[in-house]
């Protein structure tokens, strides 16, 4: 399995985060809703995979590193998530058991050019997420927590751009 395409800083703990329904409310949609970390892991796969039967292997490692990147937020959101007072439920916003993830919120193009095109405007728009994060909340332990993920998303959004550069030669 190939390793996460991330900075080398760890991120930060959870640990000594208290319940907090504000933060959780400002956060939770990085975790499972239609922009989400959930979905970003599953797209990734999904364009890993056909990457990776048409023969472009670099490509769909990288993918496959991307994804397992947003896996890792993923756990850092959850485990936030229970520290601020909710469960992990997959659904937009914790601690509602309502409004469920679905898979349908994937983009499923069958064209390897639309795929890294989906991908770029996901990363944009979870940069744009986590920067409207940022300036909303007041927990200083969890701006920490969301500007190491908002880093990581730069990082996978200037991948990707190098990767259609690429393609489109």
């Amino acid at each position: 399995m190939a390793k996460p395409l991330t900075l080398q800083a760890e991120f930060p703990t959870t640990e000594g985060l208290t319940p907090d329904a504000y933060s959780l409310a400002v956060i939770s949609p990085a975790y499972a809703s239609p922009t989400g970390e959930l979905n970003s892991i599953l797209q990734y796969f999904y364009h890993y995979f056909n990457f990776d039967k048409c023969g472009y292997k670099e490509i769909a490692h990288t993918l496959e590193s991307i994804a397992i990147a947003e896996m890792l937020h993923l756990e850092v959101l959850g485990k936030a998530i229970i520290e601020l007072g909710a469960q992990p439920v997959y659904c937009q916003n914790p601690p509602t058991a309502f409004n469920f993830y679905s898979a349908k919120y994937v983009t499923y193009s069958r064209n390897l050019v639309h795929m890294i095109e989906d991908d770029i405007i996901a990363e944009k728009k979870a940069v744009a997420l986590y920067t409207r994060m940022l300036a909303r909340l007041k927990n200083e332990q969890l701006k920490d927590i969301i500007s190491r993920i908002l880093q990581d998303e730069k990082l996978h959004l200037e991948k990707l751009e190098e990767i259609l550069q690429g393609l489109k030669r």
